[in-house]
This record gives C-alpha cells, sequence and structure tokens, in this order.
C-alpha cells in the first residue's frame, strides 16, 4: 500500500512505513517497542546502538521478515571500517543470517567511494547475506550520478527544508534505476526548531513533525528517519504523520523558514 505513511522502497520492493527509527539518541526500550506497535518497520542502527540491537535481536527471532534492518560500515575520511567483517558483526550482534540493506556510511566527497568499496557491497549482496546495498552520503552531485548509473539499492541522504539542494542534485536522476531513497536530519540538527537571530519572536516556527511532513511530502524520498530522545517524542512524530502531506500554506512557511535558517546558519556539510 502506497501512500503518505506507507510505500515501496523503491527498486527492493520492500513494503515500508515512511517513518525509519534510529536509537541514536537512546530513546529506551520501550520508545522501541512503541514504535514496532505503531507499525513502523524500518529500523537503522549503528553496532554501538544497544537498545536498538537488543530490542530487534529479540523481535528478529520470530519475526525476521516483517521488519528492515539497517546497517553499514564506516568511511572515516582517513580510512574505514572493514565492511566484510563489520557485516558479520552485525549478524552475530542480531543473530540472524541477513541483513536487509547495508550501507557504506559517511560519505563526504565522492572520492571516499573508491570503485573497490562499490565492488565489495555488489559482492557481499550476492552472498545473500545482504539483501540490499548502498551508501549514506553528504556529496548530493556524486549521490546524482549513483542513482543515474544504478548500482546501488538504497542511496541515504540529507535533505530538509533548510537543505534542499537533493531536488536539484538528486531526484532528477533516480528515475530510471528506482533506488530506495531514505532521508536524514528533518530537522537540520534541530536548527530547524529554533527561532533563528531576526525571526520575529511570534513568527512561524515549525514543529519536529511540520519538518518529517515536509521531507515525506516530496515523493522521491521513501523514508524519512526519526531519533526521538524519548516515547513523547515519538508519538508526537508519528501523530503529525496522519496529517499527511503539508497544504500549500504550511509549504511556503516552511520553505521560507528553512531558507532564514540556511542564510544565518551558513556552509553545513556541503550545504
Amino acid at each position: 500500500m502506497n501512500g503518505f505513511t506507507h510505500t515501496t522502497l523503491g527498486r527492493t520492493g520492500i513494503a515500508v512505513h515512511r517513518l525509519g527509527l534510529s536509537a541514536s539518541y537512546w530513546p529506551g526500550k520501550e520508545a522501541i517497542h512503541r514504535a514496532l506497535d505503531r507499525g513502523v518497520n524500518y529500523f537503522f542502527m549503528y553496532g554501538f546502538d544497544f537498545q536498538m540491537v537488543r530490542a530487534m535481536r529479540d523481535v528478529l527471532q520470530t519475526e525476521r521478515e516483517s521488519y528492515v534492518i539497517a546497517t553499514g560500515a564506516y568511511n572515516y575520511i582517513f580510512g574505514r571500517q572493514n565492511i566484510e567483517r563489520t557485516l558479520h558483526k552485525r549478524l552475530r550482534q542480531l543473530r540472524t543470517d541477513h541483513v536487509d540493506i547495508f550501507l557504506f556510511l559517511g560519505v563526504m566527497q565522492g572520492k571516499q567511494f573508491p570503485e573497490a568499496v562499490r565492488d565489495e557491497l555488489l559482492r557481499l549482496r550476492e552472498t545473500g547475506k545482504v539483501r540490499y546495498v548502498g551508501v549514506s552520503i553528504h556529496d548530493r552531485e556524486f549521490a546524482g550520478r549513483l542513482a543515474a548509473e544504478g548500482d546501488l539499492d538504497v542511496l541515504m541522504i540529507r535533505y530538509n527544508a533548510a537543505h534542499r539542494g537533493a531536488e536539484r542534485q538528486i531526484f532528477p536522476f533516480v528515475a530510471q534505476h528506482d533506488p530506495g531513497i531514505v532521508s536524514y536530519t528533518a530537522t537540520r540538527w534541530r536548527r530547524l526548531l529554533y527561532r533563528p537571530r531576526g525571526w520575529p519572536r511570534d513568527g512561524f516556527r515549525p514543529t519536529a513533525g511540520q519538518c518529517y511532513r515536509f521531507v515525506l511530502s516530496n515523493p522521491h524520498v521513501h523514508v524519512c528517519m526519526t531519533a526521538p530522545s524519548n516515547v513523547r517524542q515519538l508519538e508526537e512524530n508519528l501523530a503529525a504523520l496522519d496529517a499527511g502531506p503539508l497544504s500549500e500554506v504550511e509549504t511556503a512557511r516552511m520553505l521560507e523558514f528553512g531558507d532564514v535558517v540556511y542564510e544565518r546558519r551558513g556552509w553545513f556539510m556541503g550545504g
């Protein structure tokens, strides 16, 4: 069922809830299980996200095909994690025989994702221990080229009301190969929730829910990640999705506010 709250993750064919969960801010076991109860099925984790690892390890034993597990190996700029070793560690941590999506994480520039890394990801996909592969990337121009080339199944990108470059540099190139698009930092690391310098004190300020709705109002984005720090924040974010896409008036407000946040904060990870 495709719609505002559920869709298909591009060419993977996986049915996903459009709000994905990360436990990077340690929301607690209750929040993770509340997400499960509310139908969230896309979960991203690092190896050190022990709350998420433990919660998912339990549910995967009996309901493996109900959940989408995304993880990856990290680019360290001047080096990188061993990709295959990291995959095997995640499999042991989760006590499963495969992960759904395995990403090379934290690519700041195209040169940090050489052909050797791409080939290793594709080889791992052939083993069956990984269903789909992709990259988490800040270099939008390079991400657009990856989308056009079509080797990767999933692109994890930055997109929000202040950072809309993906609309020019990535989204126009996804039609042919239809990679799954997963976005993160909908609130621009919470900067979109605060009043910018010089902004009227009684002026419009978006809620976190409106930031998620802005991202998901773009049909090119399949999943938008949320990383709440408690149950209340999770519930507010999920409830916001019930309102559906932003109206034209809401979109105009988000664009205006996003432009001001971008101008006042200047450069950040490539703009």
